[in-house]
Parts: structure tokens; C-alpha cells; sequence
């Protein structure tokens, strides 16, 4: 025959039975409190010191890594950023540079340029000072004359060139030697000059009131002088006949 449930021995089990489900269920509870309170902040309500003890929380890295790992990017982000402005800021003041060191160069050639050219130009007038100052300081040769007929037309004619009387050579030559055979001592005393007094005299002639008249400056006061004589008569002759070459006869 079956036992009866309500035995005394079957009533123990089952108030057993049901404590243990209490106990189990107030275990539950306690540990979701704790679990509760473990993740409340410090500065939280108080808790009872009956409370169960906390379990340990494990935290894990791989968040924290993560963190630190968005945190030095963006460091190294902007350092690579800074570097780049910085190296741009570098290339321009290096061009800005080169560029000022050209222009200096070529500023400092053109100076040398210059300074080689006034100096050249100074080295130049220097010469040229000291090329006058000798043409200036050394005596000019003086032209020199034979003592004959060859010599004092040639001398009459520097001083008729001078002083802008035309005549040439041959013009001379030819009426000095029909005048006076080329002596400059030579006296007419029968023409009509003679018979008034005045006598033709020297290479071409001359009487003493032209050769007065017509002296050019420079020469000798002598009527007598072959070069004062000459050049006395080219004169007549040139403000008479326009040039002692167009005189073919006395005159």
C-alpha cells in the first residue's frame, strides 16, 4: 500500500524542498544585488554591510588599446601635418634665399663691372693726361729752310697758307725768275718806278711803298729779306690778280 504523503517523514521533505527553493531564490537575488551595487559609482548610496561580497570584474584591454590607438593617430596626423607646413615654409625661404643670393650675385658682378670700367676710364684719361702733358711739355721741332731759292719759296708758302694767301710753287718760281733771275739783291733803276724814286726791288721786285702796303705780319721789316719780299708780293698779287699764279707779266 502506498505511503501516505502526509506522512510526517514526506511533510520534512517537502518543507525541505521548499526551503531550498527560498534559499535558492534569495541567493539569485543577492547576487543580482551585488552585481547591482558593484556597478553603482562610489559616491552612491549607501550599502548595507550585510550585503553579499562583490564578485571581481574583469575588465578587458582591447577598449582602452583602442582609445590610445585613435588618440596617437591623431597626433601623428597632425605632427605629419605640422611637418608638411613646416617643410613647405623651409622650400620657400630656401627659394626666397637662392633667389636674394642671385640677385646679390648678380648686383655685386654688376658693381665689379662697373668699377672695371670707371677704372679702366680713369687708367684711360690718365694716359691721355699724360700723352698731353708730354706733347705739351716737349718742344714742337722747328720747321728749318735751306738758305736758297728752294728754301724761301717753300717758307713763303707755310706763312701764305697760314695767313690764307692762295699761290702755289710754281707760280713763284716762274715770276721770280723773270723779275729778278732768283737775287733777292736785284735793283731796277731805269723803269718808271726808278725814274720816281722808288726802284723795284728783290726776287719779285717789289717797290718800297707796296712792299709798306702789302708786308705780312711775321716777316722781316726788309724789303731786302727774300722771304718778307716773296710774300709781300704774293699779297699784292692776290688782292690785284686774285693769285700770284695768274700774273704772267710785270705788274
Amino acid at each position: 500500500m502506498p505511503k501516505n504523503l502526509n506522512t510526517p517523514g514526506h511533510s520534512r521533505l517537502t518543507k525541505l524542498t521548499k526551503q531550498h527553493k527560498i534559499a535558492l531564490a534569495g541567493v539569485a537575488t543577492l547576487g543580482a544585488a551585488a552585481l547591482a551595487f558593484s556597478a553603482v559609482p562610489g559616491d552612491a548610496g549607501t550599502t548595507t554591510s550585510d550585503a553579499a561580497p562583490t564578485a571581481k570584474i574583469a575588465y578587458s584591454s582591447e577598449p582602452i588599446k583602442g582609445v590610445k590607438a585613435s588618440v596617437t593617430d591623431q597626433l601623428a596626423g597632425a605632427s605629419l601635418k605640422t611637418e608638411a607646413i613646416q617643410a613647405k615654409a623651409d622650400a620657400k625661404a630656401k627659394a626666397a634665399k637662392a633667389k636674394a643670393d642671385a640677385a646679390a650675385k648678380k648686383k655685386a658682378a654688376a658693381e665689379a663691372a662697373a668699377k672695371k670700367k670707371a677704372e679702366a676710364a680713369r687708367k684711360a684719361k690718365k694716359a691721355a693726361s699724360r700723352s698731353t702733358e708730354r706733347v705739351r711739355i716737349q718742344p714742337v721741332a722747328e720747321k728749318t729752310y735751306a738758305n736758297n731759292l728752294n728754301g724761301w719759296i717753300n717758307q713763303a708758302l707755310d706763312i701764305m697758307r697760314a695767313k690764307g694767301i692762295p699761290g702755289s710753287y710754281n707760280g713763284l718760281y716762274k715770276n721770280i725768275m723773270r723779275e729778278s733771275s732768283g737775287n733777292p739783291s736785284a735793283i731796277n733803276g731805269w723803269d718808271i718806278n726808278a725814274v720816281n724814286g722808288t726802284p723795284s726791288i728783290g726776287l719779285l721786285q717789289v717797290i718800297q711803298p707796296t712792299f709798306n702796303a702789302y708786308h705780312v705780319s711775321g716777316t722781316s721789316t726788309n724789303i731786302y729779306d727774300p722771304v718778307a719780299n716773296i710774300t709781300a708780293a704774293a699779297n699784292y698779287a692776290a688782292n690785284r690778280y686774285g693769285s700770284i699764279d695768274n700774273v704772267n707779266s710785270a705788274y
